[in-house]
């Protein structure tokens, strides 16, 4: 959703200082005390945090967007020796009509007895499709604009340290389709779920997790194996199965520095429709390439980010530089050179709450197709 986007946040205005609060009046206002509690961090590491800022953003396919974000850090009860969660939202909307909301959350209970992991949309908003395949053309994509709903949520108990397992569901619904052919080049055919489709899956992950901030791990182990799958008639039009096989790894170098890297696999089996095939590309993996730029039923990719948080003369600036490599494929043996994509790209980090060692992230991402910006609360992994 968040690919061919630049987010002009006020947070920027206050990297460069035109926000402040040296004005009487302004420094004394509401106003003055929210900015200044944002740029002093005034809450205490134990406290829990709500931060709420406007956006800003232009993009081919909706024009001018406005929005707003919300972002909640707390420890369970109010206790540091637990680990870090976090709550998202983020809505917007355009003047033609299209509008979304978003909702992210990592939450932590006491002592990590459980962990909850989930991630909701509800959206109009229009998608470009490539077709389905390894190599596909990135000329002349098709404009899907459907209505998406998208629910995902993980109820995680923890069996021993830092080893959980637990249940799973998915829903997916797309409906009000309506497929813009390109208007050069031969027309797409319409897709497997290319005229609707709702799905609901239900399996069950284990998780390997020793990370304490999962917005920015210094140190670090995370692993995933898990199995979910959909039957047609359970409020599905179709049956298939997703496994989701994932592996993250941190080391810290020197003072503040961090080598991170990252390896995914999805593989998927049975009647699959378009919107839930493997996607490449995104603001976390495969950086520089739209979501959704290749598309099939198997996916595999890779990357590796070395972070400087912060920087020696800085407090609060810091940078990163990633490289990634991943490809899509029909089948498991199907897997080619030739078609493994790669990305790279660098980025600016501002330290927003230093008692919480939170970073805002400003990358750019390149591709052999152009290049793509990203600005997010936390690394991308």
């Amino acid at each position: 959703m968040l690919g061919r986007r630049i987010y002009f946040l006020f947070f920027i205005a206050l990297l460069s200082g035109k926000i402040t609060a040296t004005a009487q009046g302004f420094k004394n206002g509401w106003i003055g005390r929210y900015v200044n509690s944002i740029i002093n961090d005034t809450s205490a590491a134990d406290k829990s945090t709500l931060t709420i800022y406007p956006t800003f953003a232009s993009a081919p396919e909706t024009g001018v967007e406005l929005g707003a974000s919300i972002l909640k850090l707390f420890y369970a009860k109010g206790d540091t020796l637990n680990r870090l969660s976090e709550m998202q939202a983020f809505t917007f909307f355009t003047f033609k009509g299209q509008y979304g909301l978003v909702l992210d959350n990592a939450i932590y209970g006491d002592k990590d007895k459980w962990f909850f992991l989930g991630e909701t949309k509800i959206q109009q908003f229009p998608l470009s499709y490539y077709g389905i395949g390894p190599a596909t053309a990135g000329d002349n994509p098709a404009r899907v604009d459907a209505f998406q709903v998208l629910f995902k949520q993980r109820v995680l108990r923890k069996i021993k340290k830092n080893f959980f397992i637990g249940p799973e569901i998915d829903y997916q619904l797309l409906s009000g389709v309506n497929f813009e052919q390109p208007e050069d080049g031969s027309p797409y055919p319409i897709p497997t779920g290319g005229d609707g489709t709702q799905n609901f899956g239900v399996g069950a992950g284990i998780v390997y997790d020793n990370r304490h901030n999962v917005l920015n791990v210094r140190e670090g182990l995370f692993g995933e194996l898990a199995y979910l799958k959909t039957f047609r008639g359970f409020l599905s039009d179709y049956s298939f199965g997703t496994v989701n096989m994932e592996l993250r790894s941190y080391h810290p170098i020197a003072k503040n520095n961090v080598l991170a890297w990252q390896v995914r696999g999805q593989f998927l089996h049975g009647e699959v429709p378009f919107n839930q095939m493997t996607l490449l590309g995104g603001d976390r993996l495969m950086r520089g390439y739209y979501l959704g730029r290749y598309r099939d039923r198997n996916l595999i990719a890779a990357q590796a980010e070395y972070r400087i948080l912060p920087f020696a003369f800085s407090k609060r600036l810091g940078a990163a530089v990633f490289a990634s490599a991943g490809a899509v494929s029909p089948t498991l043996g199907g897997f080619q050179m030739r078609n493994v994509r790669v990305a790279g790209g660098l980025g600016v980090r501002y330290l927003l709450f230093p008692k919480k060692d939170i970073y805002l992230r400003f990358d750019v991402g390149f591709t052999k197709e152009g290049a793509n910006f990203y600005i997010f609360n936390g690394e991308a992994f």
